[in-house]
């Protein structure tokens, strides 16, 4: 078990509800998924680029990617409809809470010059949404073993219907936004 699962049931829901004054249990936000995607837009060229993303991913969260296709063909880029072009892994419970942990306490603190992340990079509706420039601040890649630098979007579904709420969510977890 999580330590983070177990501080969200005795501290962070109830911190929760007395700052935003919730009547049930059931309105306190929470966290519903963590997806994390890959582009890969060489792979159009290269079908061992997918390869090296799923492991990739696969070795940083726990759990196999899915390879993610064209829904359109666009002629300029050479890209036809089914053509997979990235990587994607939706994280939900145990796995979730254990790929935040080490987020947010070891990989973040290993990224050059790291200030914290967005603090306005939600959108409306309590999602927030991050990019990472490289795959190499997670302890589980090895540097000699990857073929390319790749970055990633990590994307944090919550059950907040406000900013506000979804913001305290992730502080509270021990997001390290900027000041």
């Amino acid at each position: 078990m999580s330590v983070l699962s177990d501080e969200y049931k005795n501290s962070i829901a109830p911190a929760l509800k007395k700052k935003f004054n919730y009547k049930s249990v059931m309105q306190i936000p929470k966290l519903e998924k963590v997806v994390i995607n890959v582009g890969c837009g060489d792979a159009k060229d290269n079908t061992k680029v997918i390869d090296a993303a799923i492991t990739d991913l696969g070795k940083i969260t726990g759990q196999k990617a899915v390879p993610c296709r064209a829904k359109k063909s666009v002629a300029n880029f050479k890209l036809r409809t089914g053509m997979p072009i990235g990587v994607k892994v939706t994280l939900r419970g145990e796995r979730m809470y254990e790929f935040i942990e080490r987020l947010f306490n070891t990989a973040l603190p290993r990224v050059r010059d790291f200030r914290g992340i967005n603090p306005n990079a939600f959108d409306g509706r309590g999602n927030y949404a991050m990019g990472v420039k490289e795959q190499l601040i997670f302890p589980e890649i090895d540097y000699d073993k990857i073929d390319k630098v790749r970055g990633m979007d990590i994307i944090f579904v919550t059950t907040a219907k406000t900013d506000e709420e979804a913001r305290e969510l992730l502080t509270l977890m021990g997001a390290p936004f900027a000041r």
